[in-house]
């Protein structure tokens, strides 16, 4: 029941905590211990992301939605899913390093399928271009995921299909948001993917950090895939 009395001062001291995690299996160990208040915490944060990453990818798509295999990667306890299925998409595999986030997953049902994979150490466990969408939402951002990864998104991506990426644009996150960025543009010169939208969002989620007040801003990328 104490859950229920959480405020925006426990969530930020709890996730500030996490930043002093530098190895894996502290990082792992973290979002295992933080799996049970997780959805709680983010509805203290007003966390939109999920949201507007769902939105966008609906605004996009014309395909069956009843039909269309989507991939979430760092699925977390399943907050893009639950959004996207509201929206008419019904199928879903899961991608997490955390077995206690999965484990809060699974009690959905929302899932076909949810594999354990730390993000960044190898190949994805899943068949490259299945997917009709791709979402990686919150977990594109400095100390989570490297850059890199983005490209095995491209590859899990049917031609034609779509990949939905977010990450924040606060003063912590500015260095990684710039190599974000590079790398997309090279996927897209490469003649990967191509632009969809980038839509800028200001009040993405309330401020953590100490030097950080009122809300911070996020942004929403959607690439297509294109034919091979």
């Amino acid at each position: 029941m104490a859950a229920t009395t959480k405020t925006l001062e426990n969530v930020k001291a709890n996730i500030l905590s996490a930043h002093k995690s530098t190895t894996l299996a502290e990082k792992v160990d973290f979002y295992n211990s933080w799996a049970e208040n997780y959805d709680q915490d983010m509805a203290v944060l007003e966390y939109r992301a999920p949201s507007l990453a769902a939105n966008c990818v609906s605004s996009h798509f014309s395909g069956d939605r009843g039909a269309a295999v989507v991939l979430d990667v760092a699925c977390g306890t399943g907050l893009v899913a639950k959004q996207m299925k509201k929206l008419g998409f019904g199928h879903f595999v899961g991608i997490d390093g955390s077995e206690a986030m999965l484990d809060s997953t699974r009690e959905s049902g929302l899932y076909q399928d949810l594999k354990q994979c730390m993000l960044g150490e190898g190949q994805l466990p899943v068949q490259c271009g299945s997917f009709d969408v791709v979402v990686i939402v919150g977990a594109l951002s400095d100390g989570q995921v490297p850059v890199g990864v983005v490209r095995q998104l491209c590859k899990c991506t049917k031609p034609g299909g779509y990949v939905c990426m977010t990450t924040r644009r606060n003063q912590d996150n500015v260095e990684y948001k710039e190599a974000l960025e590079r790398e997309l543009k090279q996927m897209e010169a490469d003649g990967l993917w191509t632009c969809v939208e980038v839509s800028e969002v200001e009040d993405w989620e309330r401020a953590v950090s100490e030097h950080e007040d009122g809300y911070i801003p996020g942004v929403v990328y959607l690439y297509k895939r294109l034919q091979l």
